[in-house]
């Protein structure tokens, strides 16, 4: 038995092998036939009907041109694109906010991959230190607008797609607005600060951060997943945002978070594979690790998105998002750890004004993060650097809203 079981085995594997090898040489035949094929349409301008092929580059019903095709054949080429996704993107408006660190690779590789109409957001001008990690910008753009720098680059790139540009921060006020400038294909590449997440639920929104040596990535209010608040109800305090500027960021790593971005937009907005949506991606670059965690769906209750949401157009554009997060730990300053010391005359300056409007001379200096632990390290330097009233909340903001006040927004 156990004899015949072997034989068995072995000749279903010499078969499998066989199969295989025999697939493997089919489609190696098949690849080469269509690219003869492709190459005798293009160089005498005729379309043959190969409908029986598996991906016809030259199909009947889409809005390539020759030249497209040209360009875009290594996209055509893939049984999972083709044609209907490469057109699907071509007919596609995608907003791309902050022309930065995320929104550099994202708006080359959008640009290059030939999304139809591109809008881009930003009201910062080029700066020497953007160089190591605003790969859209060149040193002749210092001290030049962004978006123009930009949108000159994606332009170079390829001169069909149709580039927008908004010299403008974007804001509540003007939001909308610019929102209703992409008709065609609703979609947000957000590239900015967490806060705008909380007031922007109508549009499929491509969410990226990028700090340090890390990175995330996930798709908001895109095919039924949640949006941003019906993660986060409550939103953290504005201390809690932390900035390039303030804590450093390794070039590469928004690079490599803005180009998962642009593929993510590309999957939404060419309709294939899956999106983002209801996972979120981690990366780590010093350990080269990229983990995909599911996050919660959609809350009936979102105040947003919700079963009874009521949230209109008008409230969106009077919300006052820092009113909406006004720490009860007022008057106060967000420095982070590694830059106390560069900050050390802000502190002096804020103490100062502190007992003009008190009319003392004996301002409390208090020291509070996130669970105790980098407020003690700075309170000691503090002490060292002759702050002696310094003094350090135990346990942070985390006991704060423990103790004192449970409505007091955590992260």
């Amino acid at each position: 038995m156990e004899a015949n079981g072997h034989d068995e085995a072995s000749r279903i594997l010499h078969e499998l092998q066989s199969l295989k090898a025999t697939k493997s040489d089919i489609d190696r035949r098949i690849s080469a036939l269509e690219s003869q094929l492709r190459h005798l349409n293009l160089q005498n301008g005729t379309v043959v009907n190969t409908s029986a092929l598996p991906n016809p580059i030259t199909a009947a019903h889409h809005d390539l041109t020759p030249e497209m095709i040209h360009r875009y054949s290594r996209h055509l080429l893939l049984p999972s694109f083709g044609v209907e996704a490469q057109s699907n993107l071509i007919n596609s408006s995608i907003l791309v906010v902050g022309a930065g660190g995320l929104g550099s690779p994202a708006l080359l590789y959008l640009a290059a991959c030939g999304a139809g109409r591109l809008g881009i957001v930003d009201h910062d001008v080029v700066e020497l230190n953007n160089m190591h990690r605003q790969v859209i910008h060149t040193e002749a753009f210092i001290g030049q607008p962004k978006v123009k720098s930009a949108a000159t680059t994606c332009r170079s790139i390829n001169s069909s797609v149709q580039i927008v540009e908004h010299h403008e921060a974007l804001r509540t006020s003007n939001a909308l607005e610019i929102f209703n400038q992409y008709p065609l294909y609703y979609f947000f590449a957000q590239i900015q600060s967490v806060s705008f997440n909380y007031i922007v639920e109508m549009l499929p929104l491509v969410s990226g951060a990028a700090l340090g040596l890390e990175g995330q990535l996930t798709v908001y209010n895109y095919n039924g997943g949640p949006c941003y608040r019906c993660l986060f109800p409550t939103p953290p305090p504005t201390t809690a945002c932390q900035r390039c500027a303030d804590s450093g960021v390794l070039g590469v790593v928004p690079g490599i978070i803005g180009c998962l971005q642009a593929l993510e937009a590309i999957k939404i907005a060419s309709a294939v594979g899956e999106p983002l949506s209801g996972r979120m991606l981690l990366f780590d670059a010093l350990a080269a690790r990229i983990r995909i965690v599911k996050i919660r769906g959609r809350s009936p209750q979102c105040e947003a998105c919700g079963e009874n949401a009521t949230f209109t157009q008008q409230q969106f554009r009077e919300f006052d998002y820092e009113k909406f997060t006004q720490s009860p730990l007022t008057p106060s300053l967000n420095i982070p750890l590694p830059s106390l010391e560069a900050r050390l005359p802000e502190i002096s300056s804020a103490l100062k004004e502190e007992e003009e409007r008190n009319g003392s001379s004996s301002a409390k200096l208090y020291v509070i993060c996130r669970r105790g632990n980098d407020s003690q390290r700075a309170v000691q330097n503090l002490h060292k650097l002759g702050f002696t009233s310094a003094r350090d909340i135990v346990g942070g903001l985390e006991s704060w809203a423990h103790d004192v006040d449970s409505n007091f927004p955590t992260y």
